[in-house]
């Protein structure tokens, strides 16, 4: 029950399942690649999906179902809220532990079950859901619609619901401990960037994740009960089903209701993340931290007002398709504004490049390049030409997949001391970081031409249609860039997994870092402190004070330690602290230059 077992136990879930994704994303693009070759081996592995060495496919669009679901699900959700909310709320606001332990531990065995039976669907005789990862009916609905809307659909429902049922438990936790558990002296203006995106993906959590659980009861409704939520005037074969009424529009709703606030569920996390690592790395204080909590604040309360950005093709209004495209076009303000700012905390830093560093500074690169392709794809009258092409994969594998991905990285190479209580080995990090950065880049970056010539997303082979011919040999080229990205994972894998027994025994603050999580002892034990919880005394970004003798100062020191380095605003009208600190500066004239 100890939060900081529970978050490794997220932690190496969310990698065994991410390496289990990204080995369907390779199959899927060898298919894509070479779509007219047989490979015996995919035979070995597949079995009857593969018969020949070609997968079929129905299994192709398993492939692309199942990756997409616990790429989105189950590692960037689970996986990157369940690891760094675990482990950094109690250790950053000063707390022994979650507000409730038990809770917390069922969230993370309710996410191995979801796992579990997500999983099994790929040994049942009908293989699993192939509705691709958003189960749009009626291939959703229709359980003879094709193999793996049968009982593989079925175990994707109830795999959902565990793992939504996990997500609500972490999300109340993680909020009630905020609100309620701080150290003495840690208002919320106090709190770390991480706080505030973690707490603010719980709301977001706890307010979206009931819809698709309604959704998905009315599905399985209509699958096992004969209801018409989402069915009406569905010819199948020569069959008319008797279903009447339904819509699968509505399915459409109450997925990207909970959807959209979904993709900012993935990458508010790894913003905080960003913000804490960069601004240690950059010896400054994060630029504009105000700014960057309302900004995240904005964002929350923005996304769930976006949602039909993903619906312009769906013959809606174009009256209420002009009022998601404004909404979907203002939420890039808040997204504009973390980026300026971290850039601007970079500006000028002395900048300290460790992996975890270069991986926050390539969540700001994917942010940006996947961010702009956004604004593409928010214009209600250009997506009419995008929707449901490449250019969608590519763009919301940069901005929320890749990024999303590099900031959890950022946040395993800078915490993984405190995890396992040694060091990884900064230049296999650096080798993991260059590889996969630049198979990153190379593998969805030219997705964008594809996209933009019309190519459709989830199609078996590109060889049907003349036009798509010519991007045959971009597909090799973005295949091979893909396997690249996989093999630079096992340099991370090594790295993870012998550091956790074999790295170098680490330092009690490694990083020189002002955060409470770093004055808890290397050593772990329940209640995180051995005596009395450290009383914050300031906010956790005094890097490089001028007048200071080091260039960082603890949250835990107070102000009359630090008299040479005080600034009138460090004590938030305190007439008594400011008139101590005048009558020390009259006695102490040097001070006077300071700044």
């Amino acid at each position: 029950m100890d939060h900081k077992m529970i978050a490794k136990q997220f932690l190496i879930t969310g990698i065994i399942m991410a390496v289990i994704a990204m080995g369907l994303s390779i199959l899927f693009r060898i298919q894509l690649a070479w779509p007219d070759q047989n490979f015996p081996f995919l035979e070995t592995f597949l079995g009857k999906w593969a018969e020949g060495g070609r997968i079929k496919p129905d299994f192709y669009l398993a492939l692309v179902t199942i990756h997409g679901t616990i790429m989105v699900f189950f590692v960037l959700t689970a996986g990157l809220s369940g690891t760094f909310s675990n482990l950094l709320i109690p250790l950053q606001i000063g707390a022994r532990d979650m507000a409730s332990p038990f809770l917390n531990m069922l969230s993370y065995w309710f996410f191995f079950m979801a796992c579990v039976i997500m999983m099994s669907s790929f040994f049942i005789q009908t293989g699993p859901a192939s509705g691709g990862w958003t189960v749009y009916p009626p291939l959703s609905v229709v359980a003879k619609a094709m193999p793996g809307s049968g009982l593989g659909m079925t175990l994707w429902l109830v795999s959902m619901v565990l793992f939504v049922a996990s997500s609500l438990m972490g999300g109340i936790n993680y909020v009630s401990t905020i609100l309620n558990m701080r150290t003495k002296g840690m208002d919320l203006w106090k709190m770390p960037l991480t706080i505030w995106a973690f707490f603010l993906t719980a709301i977001l959590g706890i307010l979206s994740f009931p819809v698709l659980v309604a959704g998905v009861v009315l599905m399985v409704f209509d699958r096992s009960f004969g209801t018409s939520f989402y069915l009406s005037d569905i010819v199948l074969g020569t069959d008319i089903l008797p279903n009447e009424g339904g819509s699968p529009i509505l399915w459409q709703h109450l997925f990207w209701f909970l959807g959209h606030p979904e993709v900012y569920i993935v990458i508010m996390p790894a913003l905080g993340i960003s913000s804490e690592v960069i601004s240690v790395n950059s010896r400054k204080p994060i630029f504009g931290y105000h700014a960057m909590v309302y900004s995240l604040i904005g964002i929350t309360v923005l996304s769930f007002i976006v949602w039909g950005h993903h619906m312009f093709v769906t013959g809606m209004n174009p009256l209420l398709g002009g009022v998601f495209m404004i909404t979907t076009l203002i939420i890039a303000v808040p997204s504009a504004v973390k980026t300026f700012n971290y850039l601007a905390t970079l500006w000028r830093g002395n900048i300290r490049f460790t992996p975890a560093m270069l991986f926050a500074i390539g969540l700001v690169s994917f942010f940006i390049s996947g961010g702009l392709t956004g604004i593409f794809l928010g214009n209600a009258s250009l997506d009419i030409n995008l929707h449901d092409t490449y250019f969608v994969v590519a763009h919301f594998h940069l901005v929320m997949g890749s990024a999303a991905i590099f900031g959890m990285l950022a946040g395993v190479y800078h915490w993984f001391p405190k995890m396992f209580g040694r060091m990884m080995n900064a230049k296999l990090g650096y080798l993991h970081f260059w590889l996969t950065f630049i198979a990153a880049y190379l593998v969805f970056f030219p997705l964008h031409f594809l996209g933009l010539d019309g190519v459709p997303r989830r199609y078996y082979a590109f060889t049907e249609f003349e036009f798509m011919k010519k991007w045959l040999t971009v597909n090799v080229f973005v295949t091979w860039a893909a396997i690249m990205a996989a093999l630079a994972q096992v340099a991370f894998l090594f790295n993870f997994f012998y550091s956790i027994f074999k790295g170098k025994v680490s330092p009690q603050n490694p990083w020189e870092s002002n955060t409470l999580e770093w004055t808890a002892p290397v050593e772990h034990l329940h209640g995180n402190w051995p005596g009395e919880i450290p009383t914050v005394y300031r906010w956790p970004y005094d890097y490089s004070k001028p007048g200071h003798d080091v260039d960082f100062i603890p949250q835990t020191v107070p102000f009359s330690q630090t008299m040479s380095s005080n600034l009138p605003h460090d004590f938030e009208g305190n007439a008594e602290a400011e008139k101590i600190q005048q009558d020390w500066e009259l006695a102490n004239p040097v001070a006077e230059n300071k700044g």
